[in-house]
């Protein structure tokens, strides 16, 4: 790409705003030209802004020290300045729902790591190795609009990148009941330990909302576009619970499966080895090489070893047997802030600039 696509951060002074900021830095193909957060932060440098808040484990990059906050409530003034936004504004759902809708509005692209509009049933939710041909949807979203480039595009919940993959990986067997616990990093609640020294040797078997998101999502990922909507799958039937547990950064699931055509455990790994989808062919510069890599060892996968593997964007996954219950169960394993969150956005966006949807205004 000759020029870089300027770019906008909503909600920039959060962890996930910070963690787009982090990924961001010396991208090939986008620059963050504006940082926009609430009135409060407004009109102070992005370094004063965050002051002593930088949860990154990464210096804060010096392009966007001296950026000057802009407010996210002046919709068109934050719009003119940038090709494209990426959304983590902290609101409740109906604000979040009107500011993004607010953006599109302006023929400004947002894409955003909210839930808001996950089922709102033209905006498509994507993670881009499995479902990228939900982005068709988008040309029926901009009619309701009324905008030419103009539109909403969300990744799915963090917690579900640990197993949907596989459930897209397995597909020509049949997933049909998968029960899954997830054991939850504190930084999906935009913590550290310094922030919530009450997790410190604790858990929390609760997760507002989680659970829910858990068992519906996956069925939209792996859904299909129907007259300008996206119509979820019917199967598999998810059950889920969620823990929070006190790690930093890495969402672990333990998971159990039926499926309508039973397969050996060979070939569940040859599938999950050999899955890849648009971003590994297109080559796109935050995709992992290998999205899902497969670990024989008993002990894996572990946060400390196995949380960063491809830059956090791959999922690893391990401890794949049969079982006396269910066919087969396994432990996955993905980071909640990079591949479940800001990173899965990123490479969201770099797949809708590879397809025309987003470009320079």
């Amino acid at each position: 790409m000759e020029k870089k696509l300027r770019v906008g951060i909503l909600g920039a002074t959060g962890m996930v705003g910070q963690r787009f900021v982090a990924l961001l830095e010396n991208h090939p193909w986008f620059e963050v030209v504006t940082v926009a957060a609430s009135p409060r932060s407004a009109g102070k440098t992005y370094e004063a802004a965050v002051g002593s808040r930088w949860k990154m484990a990464t210096p804060m990059p010096d392009a966007v020290r001296g950026l000057v906050v802009a407010n996210v409530n002046e919709v068109d003034k934050v719009a003119e300045s940038v090709d494209f936004v990426f959304s983590a504004v902290d609101m409740t759902k109906a604000e979040i729902k009107a500011i993004e809708e607010a953006y599109a509005r302006t023929e400004t692209p947002v894409v955003s790591n909210n839930s808001a509009h996950r089922w709102t049933p033209d905006v498509p939710m994507v993670v881009p190795e499995i479902n990228t041909e939900h982005f068709e949807v988008i040309e029926a979203q901009k009619q309701r609009l009324g905008t030419s480039r103009g539109f909403i595009a969300v990744k799915p919940n963090c917690s579900i990148q640990s197993y949907t993959p596989c459930l897209a990986a397995w597909k020509e067997f049949g997933p049909k009941e998968v029960v899954v616990t997830t054991y939850q990093a504190i930084s999906g609640a935009g913590k550290t330990f310094k922030d919530w020294p009450e997790m410190v040797e604790n858990i929390i078997p609760y997760i507002g909302g989680e659970e829910e998101k858990s068992e519906q999502e996956p069925l939209r990922v792996l859904g299909k576009v129907e007259n300008g909507e996206i119509v979820k799958a019917q199967l598999p039937k998810i059950s889920c619970q969620c823990v929070r547990v006190p790690v930093l950064n890495g969402h672990t699931a333990a998971v159990f499966i039926n499926f309508e055509k039973k397969p050996t455990k060979e070939q569940l790994i040859e599938r999950l080895a050999g899955f890849k989808g648009f971003p590994q062919e297109a080559g796109l510069p935050s995709a992992p090489k290998q999205f899902v890599q497969y670990l024989a060892d008993d002990d894996r996968p572990q946060v400390t070893l196995d949380v960063d593997y491809e830059h956090g964007m791959g999922v690893t996954i391990g401890r794949l047997r049969e079982d006396a219950i269910y066919d087969f169960k396994f432990i996955g394993l993905s980071h909640n802030t990079v591949r479940g969150a800001a990173g899965g956005a990123v490479l969201c966006a770099e797949t809708l600039t590879a397809k025309g949807f987003i470009g320079h205004k």
